[in-house]
């Protein structure tokens, strides 16, 4: 039976509810009305959905110790009405995560849903429930909008709860997006806190500290102690709590602009970047609510279907990628970036995909340069070679696909963004490119959400890009701390009538600093 409710009146109800929730958080790392009773397990990182379709969803929560965690959802706040799921043990060998494929939901619909876990030496021992909401994917056309950004806790500037912790996330709730679309760098494994900064205006950055904060990540702990610290902050575990959240990853994952080609040096003990890649992913996949492949367990590129408006493609620039070097190379086989495999898919994906609008999520913009030695201007981390002519190295992949995304008659691409620590409108048009073999197109870049800011990065010209805004720091300042008010986050509203695209690059403060609107190509 489907259920029907109010959905505009009890969606505003929780998302404005979820707000509060964050700002009861306790004072330590517990979720809100998580009872303190030493016998009864806690509910210690919040609760999370995300790759959110019209009949499934990811759920996730984490326990204190091991026990069975208990979700259960209904279409009504009040729970009238409840479905139960497979109960799933939280064992110390996930870190007492747990996360599970709802299916079989309703299309359209809010979902609240809510979980607890039971004590496994005592199930009758169990912890209060908690709490959250997503709404599923249409069928039919409604309106979608959802918001986007990257780059969290980066660059020394990590919660200052004297300054209301990271407030961009709350910004972004507000607007009571379908899904938050996180582009990457979810965690500053590599970056350090200090309890202190001075800051420019003479006033302090108070950063709260973990053991695992306090270093650069190495070990498995360490690694989920990074994700663990995010949730931490009231506004992260209310966002995340009614509003699912779509989640690919980028270099800070693990350490900055890693490839096979990295060499650790001083302070880290462990010498192989393979080791700690697959650790860090490891940690990624335990508590970020991403689906799970079977055939490929820690794969991140995927495509998430939101109705007959939109497809989300998310793309992994990192996983895949030969080793950063000079990046002129003049055969697409030898300089990766996405791999065979995953353009293939990628390929295959856009030409079933029905939906009016194809939405490439991608952890790097295109035609940034971004320097693997930034210091010295050496190698290239990202696509762009800092050449400028025809297409060599990792352009050659992107050459062929968007030269196949004109020959298929694959319409309304637009790629969205963050990674370079500033927010920028790109419009890609093939007159004034050197590369000319495909349709314009859009690259919209936003971010950070609460890092650094930085930028802007020059343009390689070989797929004619041109910037028709940009907002990044004055020529000469570098890692403005989020005081400065330079943190940054995209908003995307699709018109069921029109099927027209609105983007709004915003800052936290939730100015509009820039607007287009896209008519979609049709037929």
């Amino acid at each position: 039976m489907k259920i029907r409710i109010n959905e505009t009146l009890s969606r505003r109800r929780f998302l404005t509810g979820s707000a509060a929730i964050g700002a009861a958080t306790l004072t330590g790392i517990a979720a809100p009305r998580i009872s303190r009773a030493a016998a009864r397990p806690l509910i210690t990182h919040g609760i999370q959905s995300g790759d959110v379709g019209s009949d499934r969803a990811v759920l996730w929560s984490r326990a204190d110790r091991p026990a069975n965690a208990v979700f259960e959802w209904s279409a009504t706040e009040s729970f009238k009405e409840v479905r139960n799921l497979p109960k799933l043990a939280a064992l110390p060998e996930t870190d007492y995560t747990v996360k599970l494929l709802a299916t079989d939901l309703p299309a359209n619909q809010d979902i609240f849903y809510r979980v607890k876990f039971q004590d496994l030496s005592d199930p009758s021992v169990e912890s209060e429930p908690l709490t959250g909401h997503f709404r599923t994917a249409p069928t039919e056309l409604r309106d979608v909008s959802f918001t986007w950004s990257g780059d969290t806790c980066g660059q020394g500037w990590g919660i200052d709860e004297s300054r209301g912790g990271m407030k961009g996330y709350s910004t972004m709730l507000k607007h009571a997006p379908d899904f938050f679309l996180h582009s990457g760098d979810n965690v500053y494994a590599d970056g350090a806190l200090l309890p202190e900064v001075n800051l420019p205006d003479g006033s302090v950055w108070k950063n709260l500290v973990t053991p695992e904060k306090s270093k650069p990540a190495e070990t498995l702990d360490e690694f989920r102690g990074q994700y663990k610290y995010n949730f931490m902050d009231k506004n992260v575990l209310a966002l995340y709590a009614a509003v699912p959240v779509l989640s690919q990853w980028d270099d800070h994952e693990v350490t900055n602009n890693w490839s096979d080609s990295k060499v650790l040096a001083e302070p880290y003990a462990e010498k192989s970047i393979a080791v700690m890649a697959a650790r860090a992913a490891r940690a990624f996949h335990e508590y970020m609510p991403i689906a799970a492949w079977p055939q490929e367990p820690n794969r991140v590129y995927r495509k998430v279907a939101y109705g007959p408006l939109l497809d989300v493609f998310m793309i992994d620039m990192r996983s895949y990628r030969d080793p950063n070097g000079d990046n002129l190379e003049t055969e697409q086989s030898k300089a990766r970036f996405l791999g065979a495999e995953q353009l293939a898919w990628l390929k295959r994906e856009l030409v079933s995909s029905k939906a009016l609008w194809k939405v490439i999520a991608a952890d790097m913009p295109l035609s940034l340069i971004v320097w693997n030695n930034a210091k010295d201007k050496k190698g290239q981390e990202g696509v762009a070679n800092n050449d400028g002519g025809k297409p060599l190295g990792r352009e050659l992949e992107f050459a062929d696909l968007l030269r196949f995304i004109k020959a298929a008659n694959v319409q309304n691409t637009v790629w969205l963004t963050a990674d370079v620590h500033y927010t920028a409108a790109h419009y890609y048009d093939p007159n004034k490119a050197q590369f000319q073999d495909f349709n314009a197109f859009w690259e919209f870049v936003s971010g950070p959400i609460h890092a650094g800011t930085f930028g802007p990065n020059e343009l390689d010209m070989t797929f004619g890009p041109e910037v028709k805004y940009v907002k990044a720091p004055e020529a000469g300042k570098v890692n403005l701390s989020p005081v400065e008010g330079m943190q940054f986050f995209g908003h995307v509203a699709i018109k069921a009538d029109s099927g027209v695209m609105t983007v709004t690059l915003r800052d936290t403060a939730d100015t509009a600093l820039w607007s287009t609107d896209l008519e979609p190509v049709r037929g």
